[in-house]
């Protein structure tokens, strides 16, 4: 028996970053009607990056992404298919990689599925911890190579870094208030009689 999932509610997610150390995570509640394309421009909001790369999303056993023009890829255009559509009642969760190359892959955490609160807008972020890595750092060794050479005030490379960086660069911020105003963009107020 197949069961359908409504579409008049939010689905929390847990956004997570793998092969880093601490933990670089967000919380999400997002509209069970958001497509794919916009659920990547979420993410990117919430975490940080600048959709400067190519993105896909597995979920279940289909890959998801941009439309291969080509026909090189084996993945299906995401665009205008809503996540509440892909998801089954019981999918635990999925996965979403970022820029192929650096190649950031993030666990997704379907925590659960709730009514929306009134005068609340959605996407929101709800909790999270610390700042992505920048862009083209080179993945998870070239971001903690990165790391390292920041925390070593007479690493020669220190300077370097601190330039590209554009004058500092702290791993720990996390600032919740500015990616929900990123996040305005794509909500709508939600009311509920």
């Amino acid at each position: 028996m197949k069961i359908k999932l409504p579409e008049d509610v939010n689905v929390s997610l847990k956004v997570m970053l793998r092969g880093v150390e601490p933990l670089i995570w967000r919380r999400l509640e997002v509209p069970a009607t958001i497509t794919l394309n916009r659920l990547h421009m979420v993410f990117q909001d919430a975490l940080g990056w600048t959709n400067s790369h190519l993105h896909t999303f597995l979920i279940g056993d289909t890959e998801y992404g941009y439309e291969d023009e080509d026909g090189e890829l084996d993945t299906v255009d995401e665009k205008g298919i809503k996540l509440v559509k892909v998801l089954k009642h019981n999918t635990p969760g999925f996965w979403y990689l970022y820029d192929l190359g650096d190649h950031w892959l993030y666990d997704v955490h379907v925590e659960g599925w709730c009514p929306p609160r009134e005068g609340k807008q959605y996407p929101i972020c709800l909790d999270g911890a610390r700042k992505c890595p920048p862009e083209d750092c080179g993945g998870v060794h070239g971001y903690k190579r990165m790391l390292s050479v920041l925390a070593d005030r007479k690493d020669p490379e220190r300077e370097e870094f601190l330039t590209w960086l554009g004058g500092k660069y702290d791993p720990e911020e996390f600032d919740i208030l500015a990616i929900n105003r990123k996040l305005k963009k794509y909500s709508k107020a939600t009311s509920r009689a």
